[in-house]
């Protein structure tokens, strides 16, 4: 199944997670969209408390990881495993990049005294941007395991659907992030 070219990428009970996890953030999303429909005003209100330029910079960030991790699995694949890693790295320090610009929007919020219970847009940015969060915490974990397992010597040209295991993940984690951001940051 690697020699072959058109195939899915990956583990296939990763795509059945990924699509279960999908379907959650969008039945998540369709609620925001109806809840935001019947509060414009409020929404409109408490976006503008958001910090736009954050979460642009980690839209950035993501994306970027998200290429490096592309990057990672093309090195596997020409049995570059050194490269691989480095290429991992960088993705694992984009991902600590956005973990460090996420927490730090939590905790200014927590300061001002906002939580779920603040007002209804404030349970959605806190519920779905926490979601995400820890979605990106968990890909992390596996790009470290990854990672590790490189070092370990466990792929190469031969052997790698691990690596696009960890890859389809980390990309769902990017795609979620990139529809989340306008959602709850942009549109009006």
């Amino acid at each position: 199944m690697n020699s072959k070219s058109n195939y899915l990428p990956g583990d296939f009970a990763m795509w059945i997670f990924i699509f279960a996890e999908l379907t959650v953030f969008a039945i998540f999303f369709l609620a925001y969209a109806f809840s935001r429909s019947q509060h414009v005003e409020l929404f409109n209100q408490y976006q503008l408390t958001l910090n736009k330029e954050s979460g642009a910079i980690n839209t950035f960030i993501l994306i970027t990881s998200s290429y490096f991790v592309v990057q990672a699995v093309k090195m596997v694949k020409q049995d570059q495993i050194k490269k691989a890693g480095n290429w991992l790295m960088a993705a694992l320090l984009g991902g600590m990049g956005f973990v460090i610009i996420k927490m730090a929007e939590f905790i200014s919020k927590t300061i001002d005294g906002i939580n779920l219970s603040t007002n209804l847009f404030y349970m959605f940015y806190l519920s779905l941007t926490f979601f995400h969060f820890m979605h990106v915490l968990l890909g992390m974990v596996i790009l470290f395991i990854i990672w590790l397992n490189l070092r370990k010597g466990l792929y190469s040209s031969q052997q790698f659907i691990g690596i696009e295991t960890g890859a389809v993940y980390w990309h769902m984690v990017d795609l979620v992030w990139i529809v989340l951001f306008p959602l709850v940051y942009i549109i009006r």
